[in-house]
């Protein structure tokens, strides 16, 4: 069914609209709420997102919680339970006081991907604020969660509460029972390489979380009968000159190159604990479930806002809604998809919401109203009157790269007036590259689908070597993109927590094709301690 139909089906004079309002169809009469007001519009918003925009989601948990609870929400990366780290703290005690003085706000909503999807909701919201996050969280973003493919290869929706119950109990147990500041340094260490411990392809990854408590006593216990052959020689003298199929073998083992750090030194750090190495696998498999947001950031998003301003359109057509509800749902939702102006000091990019609601806004015109340039464009899509299948089916199978690459318009990057800069080092002043012409829309498209990239974001940083033979030392490449190199502070830091986690010389050299940039030298200055019985 098309919007424009299941408008005028519904469709009803303003006097019948408020004598519904007054028999009780109205969802709500002003701005307080109560559970039982909550029970009506989840109901409300479940039966238009399902029966009208064919929905499909995860069973929905809505945990009321005040504004300290989300701050704490905001300093664990949204989970409902999580380890303890000090830089959780860190987070909390930095936004509380923003907060309160009115220097920040807060989000409405934080929606976490498991199965139930559980949608966290504040006290302090009006009811027509819960009505657009459930529409916007528990409708949109539990529908992209559950049926977007990047999430199907990456996440274990039902397993996610059952692993982060574990992980939080076993760091606990570590804490008593080797320190707290021993298990620290290994988390903090673990957190510096987070973003380099992500498997970037479908083959190798863990997907089944509820089996990891077993796993991990299999692991133990398989640890305290055997250990590494690779480590079963002391280094000798005099093994430099082995032979090159020598060389490849040991690389073979070793799966070299490696470019998860964390799964790497996981597996064959020579002088982690047991627990050590559990520790790291936590950290790793969180960053993992985090992956797939980092690819689908303005998708989801525009997913979400989206399926909001369908539902809150259609509640307000039936008469579920007052005109003054509508209107405060509209000051919201325009604050959060207006773009600024380059020279606006709000600036700071292109906001996802705006490209994503914009983008799903053109597609079903596309769909509905096309115009001779989006049938040369688009032909596939281009009037076939089923805009919310069209949607549905882009929300599966697209990330924001391929969306960007695929489906932005002509008729949007004249409407966001956007254009390409060029940015060569060797010249003073920037150039505008691609205008609007049909050269200049394709480069464009090319070129913003490029920034959505996560592999062309993170620095591709990859194990290459171990001299298992020598010293033991471990050596990177950062392999150099377009002459971007590393921040000299930030990646001495980085390689000293990897140096303490190999227990020996870690070298990374930033290079590429054609230059060498500089390289990076560091030696276990606090080396994470020796073998440790097993927890």
């Amino acid at each position: 069914m098309t919007s424009s139909t299941a408008s005028a089906k519904s469709r009803k004079s303003p006097s019948s609209k408020r004598a519904d309002g007054a028999m009780g169809g109205l969802l709500y009469p002003g701005s307080d709420w109560d559970f039982a007001t909550i029970q009506r519009i989840s109901e409300a918003v479940q039966e238009i997102g399902e029966g009208e925009l064919g929905l499909d989601t995860y069973r929905t948990q809505i945990e009321v919680i005040t504004s300290e609870q989300m701050l704490d929400a905001y300093s664990s990366v949204g989970m409902p339970l999580f380890y303890k780290h000090w830089s959780f703290g860190k987070d909390f005690a930095r936004n509380e006081p923003m907060y309160r003085k009115g220097f920040q706000g807060l989000a409405y909503e934080i929606v976490i991907n498991s199965d139930p999807c559980v949608c966290y909701i504040m006290e302090e919201n009006s009811a027509t604020m819960q009505t657009l996050v459930l529409a916007h969280a528990a409708m949109g973003h539990n529908h992209f969660f559950k049926n977007n493919y990047v999430f199907k290869q990456w996440t274990d929706a039902s397993g996610i509460a059952d692993y982060l119950a574990f992980a939080k109990s076993y760091i606990a147990k570590c804490e008593d029972r080797y320190g707290l500041e021993a298990v620290e340094r290994v988390v903090d260490a673990a957190h510096a390489l987070q973003s380099h411990g992500i498997h970037r392809y479908p083959g190798k990854r863990s997907m089944d979380l509820r089996s990891e408590e077993r796993r991990e006593q299999e692991r133990r216990a398989h640890g305290e009968a055997l250990f590494n052959d690779l480590w079963r020689t002391v280094p000798t003298k005099g093994k430099r000159d082995r032979k090159k199929t020598a060389e490849d073998r040991r690389r073979a083992i070793l799966k070299l190159p490696e470019e998860n750090i964390l799964y790497f030194l996981e597996k064959t750090a020579p002088r982690l604990a047991p627990w050590q190495r559990e520790v790291i696998r936590i950290v790793r498999l969180i960053a993992q479930y985090f992956y797939p947001q980092r690819q689908t950031k303005m998708m989801n998003e525009g997913c979400a806002c989206f399926v909001h301003h369908r539902i809150m359109s259609r509640l307000h057509e039936q008469g579920r809604i007052t005109d003054g509800s509508f209107l405060e749902f509209l000051h919201s939702h325009t604050s959060v998809v207006m773009q600024p102006d380059y020279n606006d000091r709000r600036y700071s990019g292109i906001n996802p919401y705006a490209l994503g609601f914009t983008m799903m806004q053109d597609i079903e015109r596309i769909c509905t109203e096309p115009t001779d340039e989006d049938r040369a464009w688009f032909a596939d899509i281009a009037g076939n009157n089923d805009a919310y299948r069209t949607l549905r089916d882009i929300w599966a199978n697209f990330r924001d790269e391929s969306f960007v690459s695929q489906y932005l318009s002509p008729h949007v990057i004249r409407k966001m007036g956007l254009f390409q800069l060029m940015d060569d080092e060797e010249e003073d002043e920037y150039v505008v590259g691609s205008i609007h012409d049909e050269r200049g829309y394709r480069e464009v498209r090319r070129a913003l689908a490029r920034t959505y990239d996560v592999a062309r974001r993170d620095p591709d940083i990859q194990v290459i070597d171990v001299d298992l033979a020598g010293d033991r030392r471990l050596e990177l490449r950062h392999f150099v993109s377009d002459g971007v190199v590393l921040e000299p502070k930030d990646a001495e830091r980085v390689v000293q927590h990897l140096a303490d986690l190999w227990g020996y010389e870690v070298r990374l050299v930033e290079s590429d094709d054609e230059e060498e940039y500089g390289e990076y030298v560091a030696n276990p200055v606090r080396p994470i301690l020796e073998p440790n019985p097993v927890l």
